[in-house]
C-alpha cells in the first residue's frame, strides 16, 4: 500500500513539473535565449577588448620606435590617445614615457594626465597610490602646502606601502621652507608606523638626529 502511494505521489510530481514547463514554456525559452545572448555578447566584448589592447600595444611600441629613430612629430598625439583610452597597462606607460622624456611642457596638462590615470583608469590599489605619490612629488616643486596636502591626502590617510614616502615628502617639503616644527611632525608620524621600509625609516631617523636633536 505504501509503495503504491509513493508511486502515485511520484507520478503526481512528474505531472506537475510537466504542466509547469508547458504552461511556462515561453518564459523558459525567452530566459534561455536571453542567457545565450548575454554569454555571446560577453565573449564578443572580451574579444573586442583583446583586439583593442593589441592595437594599443602596437601603437605604443611603434610610437616609441619612431621617436627613438628620429621621427618626433607623432609621439605626443599618439601617447595622448593611448592615455585617453584609459587602459590600466598602456595608459600609465604612455603617460610616464611622456613625463620621463619631458615631452609635455605644461604643468596643467601633466596634472590632467595624472588625474586620468588616478581617477579614471582601473589601476590596482598600490599602483594607484604610487601614482598619487608621483603626482605629489611632481607638484612639490611649485605648489603650496595646502595643494600638496590635498594631493597626498588619500595616500596619507591610507595604509598603503607608499604612505611613509608621502609623509617623508611632506617632511622634506616643510624642511625646505624652514618650517621645522611641521617637518618634525611628519617625521614623527612616519617613525611611529609599523611595517615600513627600513630605508625610509632610516632616512627619517637620520633627519631627526641631524636636524632636530637638542
Amino acid at each position: 500500500m505504501d509503495q503504491e502511494v509513493e508511486i502515485i505521489s511520484a507520478e503526481t510530481r512528474k505531472e506537475r513539473i510537466k504542466n509547469l514547463i508547458i504552461n511556462n514554456r515561453k518564459s523558459i525559452i525567452s530566459t534561455f535565449v536571453f542567457l545565450i545572448l548575454v554569454l555571446f555578447g560577453f565573449l564578443i566584448y572580451q574579444e573586442y577588448k583583446k583586439g583593442k589592447r593589441e592595437q594599443l600595444a602596437n601603437k605604443y611600441n611603434v610610437s616609441i620606435i619612431e621617436y627613438e629613430n628620429g621621427n618626433k612629430s607623432n609621439i605626443l598625439n599618439s601617447m595622448k590617445e593611448i592615455i585617453e583610452y584609459k587602459d590600466k597597462t598602456y595608459s600609465p606607460l604612455a603617460f610616464y614615457y611622456l613625463l620621463d622624456n619631458n615631452l609635455v611642457s605644461s604643468n596643467e596638462d601633466i596634472n590632467k594626465f595624472f588625474d586620468i590615470i588616478i581617477e579614471e583608469v582601473e589601476l590596482e590599489r598600490e599602483d594607484k597610490y604610487l601614482t598619487i605619490f608621483k603626482k605629489g612629488l611632481f607638484n612639490s616643486n611649485f605648489v603650496d602646502e595646502n595643494e600638496l596636502l590635498k594631493i597626498l591626502s588619500p595616500l596619507i590617510k591610507s595604509d598603503s606601502v607608499w604612505k611613509p614616502h608621502a609623509l617623508y615628502l611632506m617632511a622634506e617639503f616643510y624642511f625646505a621652507k624652514n618650517e621645522k616644527i611641521k617637518s618634525k611632525e611628519f617625521l614623527d608620524q612616519l617613525i611611529s608606523l609599523e611595517n615600513i621600509s627600513s630605508k625610509v625609516k632610516f632616512e627619517a631617523q637620520k633627519r631627526l638626529s641631524a636636524d632636530f636633536s637638542e
